[in-house]
């Protein structure tokens, strides 16, 4: 067969240029196949569970139901305001789980649009914090996409903030918070973040990128995840943690910061709550609240020494106690006048419907023989079973409180009137309210420190301050709620110039806040 023309002309017979060649493109395809496995660049497009089987059921019924059982059964205590962080547990739902839905209860429904997650990295050793940049986190419940603008806010700083994806391998801290928000929250996405062994500036760094990118922005949460105690000794497990937790409500952050050094201290995600503490009161978040708080080995019933034990504590961060709508800055009620309220309303009840008569009762405490509008909330486990009140006091509050919480058991036309036997598992909320003050605009509302009520014409309607709070309404979906559902007007009357709008706020208090504790 002829040779081609152009056959020779490429051939190279030189050894040294022949094995040159070699290297050359053996160290191509080096760096190709390098550059297609890079961890240190490139996030994945759907970032699968790792967790799903393990830490949480896989299949989508099972975790569903799951978590809506262990929201079922939390009762935290309720956090009348803007609640800005959560602290929370990462281990297998079967130990933390239960702990973990108490914060979840508490933003359920809220407007949260953002949520930054600020977990720890347990199985890869780095300096700095890593923010997954792009892309989908991907659950037996669906997929979450992460705040792409959010996270180029952070990363266009440095300052030890990168991306870096052997960090998310193999780590679950992130991934366990996902599908309990998924349950709780719509339309949001997540700023994920692995952070590694973090000096305490590094800490202050981050706080400030994060505080910058939020700006003004009221729908921003941050969920730092961590784990507290870990070690063979129950005994030292609850010591530990009390002392952890001491630290935690006052949010000393520094205190903390170095207690976690010390090992004085434990929180595997300690970097990640220092830093929330840090971003919450520079926005003005001061006050720490205990959820709830437990260990493996009293979820597993085995209080001994030699047993491993992990702590998990919940925990909400938000501004101290609104103001009333007056601008007074004591409390209209001390704990014995709440209790005495309480006890009144439940033995008003008691005794009509054991009797049909009203309760004969005579108080001289100078404060509760004011008049005081009120409501008094009947709640049966998560659900409302009677609720009736009057705006302005027309007798003393005492009597107020024992008629209304016997008109709210009997004569709430949304429920049959209630039975004696059903009583006991009945909790007894009561808001007591401050005057009306008339809104010269929208402007003067604030959502969740006022309640409103509405007045146009003939038709008016209330919805007491906790409303927004249960609900996660903005405040233009609360005045649009409240003109439809309560005062029968148009969802847009109050922007009309003929409707009135007046507010107030309410010191709320119930039966299950003396239960707890913490009182």
């Amino acid at each position: 067969m002829p040779k081609s023309k152009y056959q020779n002309k490429f051939q190279i017979s030189d050894p040294k240029v022949i094995f040159l060649s070699f290297v050359i493109s053996h160290f191509i395809l080096f760096c190709a196949l390098s550059f297609a496995t890079c961890h240190f660049s490139f996030a994945q497009e759907v970032k699968e569970a790792i967790s799903a089987g393990t830490f949480y059921p896989d299949d989508p019924k099972v975790l569903s139901e799951m978590i809506d059982g262990f929201l079922a059964a939390a009762d935290p205590k309720p956090i009348n305001g803007d609640i800005f962080a959560l602290i929370q547990p990462h281990a297998g739902y079967g130990f933390s789980g239960p702990t973990a839905a108490c914060g979840y209860k508490l933003v359920k429904g809220r407007p949260y649009k953002t949520v930054i997650i600020l977990g720890s990295s347990h199985f890869y050793g780095f300096a700095g914090a890593s923010v997954y940049p792009k892309g989908l986190f991907r659950t037996p419940l669906g997929d979450v996409r992460v705040d792409e603008e959010f996270v180029q806010k952070l990363l266009s700083k440095k300052d030890g903030i990168f991306f870096d994806s052997m960090a998310f391998e193999k780590e679950h801290s992130v991934e366990v918070q996902l599908p309990f928000l998924q349950k709780v929250l719509a339309d949001f996405k997540i700023v994920p973040v692995v952070m590694g062994d973090c000096s305490l500036d590094t800490c202050r760094k981050f706080a400030d990128l994060l505080k910058q990118a939020i700006g003004d922005r009221k729908d921003c949460l941050i969920v730092a995840s961590t784990d507290m105690y870990h070690g063979y000794d129950y005994e030292e497990a609850d010591a530990i943690d009390k002392i952890t937790l001491t630290c935690l409500k006052s949010m000393d952050w520094e205190n903390l910061y170095y207690g976690l050094r010390d090992n004085k201290m434990q929180l595997c995600g300690g970097f990640g709550v220092v830093t929330a503490l840090i971003l919450a009161k520079g926005l003005g978040h001061d006050k720490l609240f205990v959820l709830g708080h437990t260990n493996s080995s009293l979820v597993a019933g085995k209080k001994v020494k030699g047993a491993w034990t992990v702590g998990y504590a919940g925990c909400a961060i938000d501004k101290q106690a609104c103001l009333p709508a007056g601008g007074e800055s004591k409390p209209m009620l001390n704990d014995i006048q709440r209790k005495k309220l309480l006890t009144i309303a439940r033995d008003s009840i008691v005794s009509y419907l054991r009797k049909g008569k009203t309760l004969e009762i005579n108080e001289n405490d100078p404060v509760l023989s004011k008049e005081f509008g009120c409501f008094v909330t009947l709640r049966e486990k998560d659900g409302l079973r009677g609720c009736i009140g009057q705006m302005t006091g027309r007798k003393p509050l005492y009597l107020n409180v024992r008629d209304l919480a016997v008109e709210s058991a009997v004569n709430d036309p949304r429920f049959p009137e209630m039975t004696l036997p059903e009583l006991k598992d009945i909790d007894i909320e009561i808001s007591v309210l401050s005057p009306l003050e008339r809104a010269g605009s929208i402007d003067d509302i604030q959502i969740p420190k006022h309640g409103v009520l509405v007045k146009n014409g003939y038709n008016s309607g209330v919805f007491l301050p906790q409303v927004a709070v249960e609900t996660g309404w903005s405040k233009e979906e609360f005045l649009s709620q409240l003109c439809s559902q309560k005062a029968g007007l148009k969802p847009d009357a109050w922007k009309d110039k003929n409707t009135e709008l007046y507010i107030f706020s309410a010191e709320v208090f119930s039966e299950k806040d003396f239960r707890s504790g913490d009182k």
